[in-house]
């Protein structure tokens, strides 16, 4: 029986550490390039289903496009505090509280404000 959770043990350990391994091979070592994944991906941002933006494929209309965000927000903070919680401008935005409803997490929002203040 000992041998028998031993066995188990261990195997559970290695793939443990494979999952950990798979998942660290997909961090980027660019965090611009992993804040415009997450602005394309259609299971996290999905910035591309409302906004234009310089290298997406069938953007949508519905936004503004996203090009001179420097000179539109020229405080980053803004830039974030729009992504993350945009009814505090705005109480009728149609645009998703991507902080309040969990779909991105605080780190992924930096990364997607990196993008868009780049562009």
């Amino acid at each position: 029986m000992r041998g028998n959770f031993r066995i188990v043990s261990t195997t559970l350990s290695a793939l443990a550490l494979i999952g950990a391994i798979g998942l660290s091979a997909t961090v980027s070592a660019d965090p611009m390039e992993d804040g415009k994944k997450l602005a394309f991906s259609k299971k996290k941002g999905n910035c591309l289903a409302c906004h234009l933006i310089p290298g997406g494929d069938q953007p949508g209309n519905i936004g503004p496009p996203l090009i001179g965000m420097k000179a539109r927000f020229p405080d980053k903070a803004k830039l974030h505090a729009q992504i993350a919680e945009p009814r505090t401008a705005n109480p009728n935005s149609i645009m998703p509280p991507f902080s309040a409803h969990g779909v991105l997490s605080g780190k992924e929002i930096d990364l997607v404000v990196d993008f868009i203040y780049s562009l």
